[in-house]
């Protein structure tokens, strides 16, 4: 059984994807964003700075929270230890790839005990039907997305990683109580970016997201700042 959804305040529903190659970096857009952003989403790039956790302490020191997104995929028993070993960061959501019930079932199990909520990735926002038919897989986004959800649900993983454009299905099918978080959200419509199955802010929180992941549209604004500021109104006016 998945969990109850990760309990969040209404400004702790913007993720922002700090996307950086460093620790300085890092301190730098915390800085400057301040308390406009409670939350952030830590990935790949970063890792390969070897400052990975020390970024994560300064973010927990900061009282912000933390997203790893470094969406684990290998045998069961290794992304078991994964996650076991994840229980002594303050990690608020982790993700793993939604290809493999067995190995979600035993990520699973290993963070039965932790606060940390687990997330499936579903479908890429930057693929689409002709992206998935390359690689053999049969089905249109939306088709495969409802299956991985259930899936990861059904396997005891808290909730998925998708498009908004796939949340309301999501929803339906899954019902309340497991989390949907959606990146590649673009407030002022499609960026013409490889973010291929975008949609807006009040979509995303109309159709059932919990949470939206939002990079690109804040950091490369003149006024990061306000930027987010504007986004934590749209939500707050999408959830009330």
């Amino acid at each position: 059984m998945s969990r109850p959804p990760l309990p969040l305040a209404p400004d702790e529903r913007l993720i922002f994807a700090l996307d950086v190659p460093g620790r300085t970096q890092a301190r730098e857009w915390v800085d400057r964003l301040g308390d406009s952003v409670r939350f952030y989403k830590i990935g790949m790039e970063l890792l390969a700075s070897g400052e990975y956790f020390q970024v994560l302490d300064d973010l927990a020191a900061r009282g912000k929270r933390v997203f790893v997104d470094l969406k684990f995929f290998d045998i069961p028993a290794t992304v078991a230890g994964v996650i076991r070993g994840l229980e002594r960061w303050p990690v608020s959501y982790c993700t793993i790839h939604g290809w493999h019930p067995a190995m979600m079932q035993a990520a699973a199990e290993a963070n039965a005990g932790s606060a940390m909520r687990l997330l499936a990735v579903t479908v890429l926002t930057s693929m689409d039907g002709n992206d998935l038919r390359s690689m053999g897989i049969s089905g249109e986004p939306e088709a495969i997305v409802v299956e991985r959800a259930l899936a990861a649900q059904a396997a005891g993983i808290d909730g998925v990683i998708a498009s908004g454009l796939e949340a309301g299905p999501i929803r339906r099918a899954t019902g309340a109580g497991f989390s949907i978080v959606c990146p590649g959200i673009r407030p002022g419509g499609p960026a013409g970016d490889d973010q291929k199955r975008s949609v807006g802010v009040a979509r995303a929180f109309a159709d059932g997201a919990d949470a939206i992941v939002v990079g690109r549209p804040i950091r490369q604004a003149a006024d990061p700042r306000a930027a987010a500021e504007a986004i934590q109104a749209e939500i707050l006016r999408s959830i009330s």
